[in-house]
């Protein structure tokens, strides 16, 4: 068994080996909190949870880092305008973002660190690379020197002389327009912290390397974060560790984003759909099935046609999951080892629409088998899909969505007192053989939204796609 990662420093998939043997490390670049998450920040959470979570199935201790960045110009300008402390603002969108990641399924962080929260991690590595010669401080601003380090910008594969950099507002005393602000001057009116060169705050790059630094060591196995981190971010995390003296990453790993109109989505852009609304449309595990389910370096086009799409596959896996429940009587446990040719799709490059392939397989294989009332190879069918559906955080019956396909118990009930009298008056017809109204009875509920299906135990109905 050998795990397989495209590594964007190495611009090729590599065979992956630990660090350390049996542990995973994993540092993923987390929630810049200064407005509401869309789903295209909820992305990539799901592509991590997703890495971990097969990391794991595969016999790993796995170390997940997701870091929330607390403080930076776009939360210090929401505050100005309106009014309020920058923390109220914070903490208000943390809490959304962890509330859109539990929604759709994504385990909680080993730790979830916050950038004001090691302002001393960061004056000790400012202070080190001041000492080295990789930075310096100019009007109790405190920049990297980037002609300093001789491996800047080969992640993004870019030539320095090429590079067009130019002095942000406030950032006074550069040696080159390049380099960049690692520390912040403190402004009247913004929030700051003492250091060695004057009160100020974090620039935006300095804090991941901290942070990563302190509870990961100064190697570790994996970075994550979205294609529009590799620069100016990621080029400037590792500017800043390795030249303080880090190893730092082995791997570099990046999600492709979530598009509307071939734009990547972004609120400043205004084409961004909020996690908080989708979620009162859509079923979150549908959600999940949709932004989950495509190869993390593939680009994901928004739309609603899409999502119904995603919606109808999901729920013949679902239909499928239902039936065998009903046919075994009770539960069915999951298998303890997901079919070969999953592991090896999920092995190769986290392959999960290669994976999602063989899901979809062997549900057709168990349906067959409920067509043929082959009860045990019904169940076995279900055992191995509820264990690879497990490994993706997508398995309809595991407690984690206890009730959540119901669209609310409350609903549920009331609707189901309803049909369950309409169906009552479409068995009385069919009983005295009166086809053409119980086939009136039917169509006119699937109008209506529901599906209807004759079963051994009698009419069952579920929700129909949109």
């Amino acid at each position: 068994m050998t795990i397989r990662l495209y590594d964007t420093s190495a611009r090729q998939i590599r065979d992956f080996t630990p660090l350390t043997p049996g542990c995973v490390s994993i540092y993923l670049c987390g929630a810049t909190v200064q407005a509401a998450p869309h789903i295209g920040h909820i992305r990539s959470g799901l592509n991590f949870d997703m890495m971990r979570r097969w990391f794991t199935y595969r016999g790993y201790d796995v170390t997940f880092i997701r870091n929330v960045t607390d403080i930076d110009d776009k939360i210090i300008s929401k505050s100005a305008a309106q009014g309020r402390p920058w923390w109220s603002i914070g903490y208000e969108n943390e809490r959304a973002f962890n509330d859109g990641y539990a929604a759709l399924g994504c385990l909680p962080p080993t730790y979830e660190p916050r950038a004001t929260g090691h302002v001393t991690e960061m004056v000790e590595m400012m202070r080190g690379l001041i000492e080295r010669g990789h930075a310096y401080e100019a009007d109790g601003n405190v920049y990297f020197d980037v002609r300093s380090f001789p491996g800047y910008l080969e992640l993004s594969n870019q030539e320095l002389d090429n590079l067009l950099q130019p002095s942000s507002e406030g950032e006074t005393g550069k040696r080159d327009s390049r380099d960049f602000a690692m520390w912040k001057a403190a402004k009247p009116g913004e929030p700051s912290w003492e250091t060695p060169w004057g009160r100020g705050r974090p620039g935006w790059h300095l804090e991941c390397s901290a942070m990563a630094h302190k509870y990961l060591g100064s190697a570790f196995d994996i970075h994550g974060g979205g294609l529009d981190l590799i620069f100016p971010h990621h080029e400037n995390e590792i500017a800043q560790a390795k030249a303080f003296g880090d190893e730092f990453a082995n791997f570099w790993v990046h999600n492709a984003w979530v598009t509307m109109s071939g734009e990547k989505m972004s609120k400043s852009l205004g084409n961004s759909v909020l996690v908080s609304e989708m979620v009162k449309q859509w079923r979150p595990i549908v959600l999940r099935y949709y932004l989950g389910t495509p190869h993390y370096r593939s680009m994901i086009e928004y739309s609603e046609e899409a999502l119904r799409e995603a919606e109808s596959a999901f729920a013949r896996i679902e239909g499928f999951c239902q039936r065998v429940v009903e046919k075994a009587g009770g539960p069915v446990e999951a298998a303890a080892e997901v079919p070969p040719a999953f592991a090896e799709a999920m092995d190769d490059d986290l392959g999960v629409p290669q994976a999602l392939a063989i899901v979809h397989t062997t549900v057709r294989q168990g349906n067959s088998a409920l067509a043929a009332d082959d009860k045990d190879a019904a169940i076995a069918r279900l055992s191995e899909v509820r264990a690879m559906l497990g490994v993706l955080g997508l398995d309809p019956l595991d407690p984690q969505w206890a009730g959540e396909s119901d669209r609310g118990e409350e609903l549920h009930g009331a609707v189901d007192t309803l049909v369950r009298l309409v169906l009552d008056q479409r068995e009385s017809a069919r009983a005295r053989k009166d086809w053409a109204t119980a086939d009136a009875i039917r169509d006119q509920l699937q109008q209506s939204g529901l599906v209807i299906e004759d079963s051994p135990t009698g009419p069952r109905w579920t929700l129909g796609p949109r």
